[in-house]
């Protein structure tokens, strides 16, 4: 059986996944998801990690993703340095796959306007008709926009609650559905990720 071993930079994106996960790859695929102090302490991490992981794909059946927000990274730059650190650590490639979230988790729950509206009835259903959220990947800071629109409703006084927010939205969320790309990109990566494992 495979086992999918998935690194995230923050809670938010450890509850979103702990749903998700299944959602995208089925109930029996079993996996962990370990959350890091960020971004920084994800990548200084990193190497010692994966290397401990490249000695147990010997003998286990063991994939790898790791998954970080670009905030105001490149994009292309990032995604080379994590290939990099994979391969000096000795992970074959088809056993990791790296994605970057563009530009925030929160871009995937703009991506899902219907899982939106479920979790918080004001949310108006045209949402992805409106500028600013037309393109989930593009509102410039994810989780400024979320924030600016769930407080316009209502439903915050202060900052957003990033876990109660992932929680409350990710188990409407339909899979197969969502307009964010960076969403998309992450969902076919990790089903063929657990595919050719089989």
């Amino acid at each position: 059986m495979i086992h999918v071993e998935i690194l995230v930079e923050e809670p938010s994106a450890e509850a979103a996944l702990k749903t998700l996960v299944p959602k995208i790859v089925g109930e029996d695929v079993s996996f962990a998801v370990r959350r890091f102090q960020g971004k920084q302490d994800l990548l200084k991490r990193l190497p010692g990690i994966l290397r401990g992981f490249a000695a147990r794909i010997a003998w286990e059946a063991l994939r790898v993703v790791v998954l970080v927000d670009r905030d105001a990274e490149d994009c292309r730059e990032l995604k080379r340095h994590l290939v990099g650190v994979s391969e000096e650590a000795g992970l074959p490639s088809e056993t990791v796959l790296h994605r970057v979230v563009i530009d925030e988790l929160e871009s995937w729950f703009l991506g899902d306007v219907p899982a939106l509206c479920a979790a918080y009835s004001r949310v108006p259903e045209d949402l992805g008709k409106q500028a600013r959220y037309r393109d989930p990947d593009g509102t410039g800071k994810a989780s400024r926009a979320l924030e600016d629109l769930l407080r316009s409703k209502g439903y915050l006084r202060d900052r957003l609650p990033k876990v109660a927010t992932a929680e409350a939205i990710t188990p409407h969320m339909d899979i197969e559905n969502n307009r964010s790309k960076s969403f998309q990109v992450f969902r076919d990566g990790l089903r063929r990720l657990v595919k050719e494992g089989n």
